[in-house]
C-alpha cells in the first residue's frame, strides 16, 4: 500500500510539473499591449504584441470586450518577427459605456488579455468656471477656463514674466481652454496685431491651439500630460496697471532727485 501511495504521489507531482509548465509556455507565446491605459471617445487605441513562435500563417484574433460584450474583433497577420498590432477607433454605438474595457489575444489555443479604462464623452468630466487670478498688491482679475483630465489649484501672475502661471493637478492626459482678457494679458507686435504667446509646461516650450479671434479675449488651449503642473502663458504685458505704476514710481523718483539736489546745491544767481 505505501508503495502504492509513493507511485501516486509521484504521478501528482509529474501531473503538476506538466501543467504548470503548459501554462507558463501560454503565457510567454504570445503578449499584448496597449500604447495607453486610459482613453476618452474619439481616441485611437493602439494595439501590438508579439508572439515568440510563427506557427505557419496562423492569425492572431483580437476580441475587445465591456463588461462581457463584445465592442470589436479583429483578425491580424503576424509578421516574420511575430509582431503584430492593430489600432481600435473609441467611437460608434457600441462605445457609449465607460468603464473598463478588455481586449482578448487568441493564438491557436493560447490566449492573453489586457484592459484599459473608457471614458464616454457624455460621462468625461469637464470643469468650466471662472478663475480669480491674484495679481498681488494690484488686486484680481477673473480668466474663464474649462478644462479635462485634472483640477487647477492656483492662477498667479507673475510680472516680471509679463505672464499667467496656472498651477494644475494633472490626474490624466488632457487639456486646458483659458479665455484670456486682452484688457489685462496679451502678447502683441509692435504695430498692436497679435502675436504668439509661449506657453512652458514646467519649463519646457509647448505648443497651443487659438482656432478663433476674438476682440475682448484671446482663447487658447493647452493640451497636457498626466503629473504635469506649472503651466505659464508668456505674453508682452500683465495687467497694464503694472506698467503705469512702475512708471508713476519712476516720475516721483527723478522728482525727488532733483528737489534733494537742489537742497544740496543752491543755485546763486
Amino acid at each position: 500500500m505505501k508503495f502504492v501511495d509513493l507511485k501516486i504521489c509521484y504521478g501528482l507531482i509529474i501531473l503538476l510539473i506538466i501543467s504548470t509548465g503548459t501554462t507558463f509556455a501560454q503565457e510567454s507565446l504570445i503578449s499584448i499591449q496597449t500604447d495607453d491605459n486610459n482613453y476618452d471617445e474619439g481616441d485611437a487605441i493602439v494595439v501590438s504584441g508579439k508572439v515568440t513562435t510563427v506557427i505557419g500563417e496562423t492569425p492572431v484574433i483580437l476580441q475587445l470586450f465591456s463588461q462581457g460584450n463584445l465592442v470589436d474583433i479583429a483578425q491580424l497577420t503576424v509578421a516574420q518577427d511575430g509582431s503584430f498590432t492593430k489600432t481600435f477607433l473609441a467611437e460608434g454605438k457600441l462605445w457609449k459605456k465607460t468603464g473598463e474595457y478588455t481586449i482578448i489575444a487568441s493564438y491557436q489555443e493560447h490566449q492573453i488579455e489586457t484592459g484599459f479604462s473608457y471614458t464616454s464623452k457624455s460621462e468625461a468630466v469637464v470643469i468650466t468656471e471662472p478663475y480669480e487670478v491674484d495679481a498681488g498688491s494690484y488686486g484680481t482679475f477673473d480668466v474663464k477656463y474649462t478644462i479635462k483630465g485634472g483640477t487647477v489649484k492656483k492662477m498667479v501672475v507673475d510680472s516680471n514674466m509679463f505672464a499667467v502661471v496656472v498651477q494644475i493637478d494633472a490626474t490624466d492626459e488632457g487639456s486646458i481652454t483659458l479665455d484670456l482678457p486682452r484688457e489685462f494679458i496679451g502678447a502683441e507686435k509692435q504695430d498692436g496685431k497679435d502675436d504668439t504667446f509661449i506657453i512652458l509646461i514646467d519649463g519646457i516650450e509647448v505648443p497651443y491651439q487659438e482656432p478663433d479671434v476674438h476682440s475682448e479675449s484671446r482663447v487658447i488651449t493647452i493640451e497636457f500630460e498626466p503629473s504635469d503642473s506649472d503651466i505659464e502663458i508668456i505674453g508682452t504685458y500683465v495687467v497694464p496697471e503694472f506698467g503705469t505704476v512702475v512708471m508713476m514710481i519712476l516720475v516721483v523718483g527723478i522728482m525727488m532727485t532733483v528737489l534733494v539736489a537742489r537742497n544740496k546745491f543752491p543755485i546763486s544767481i
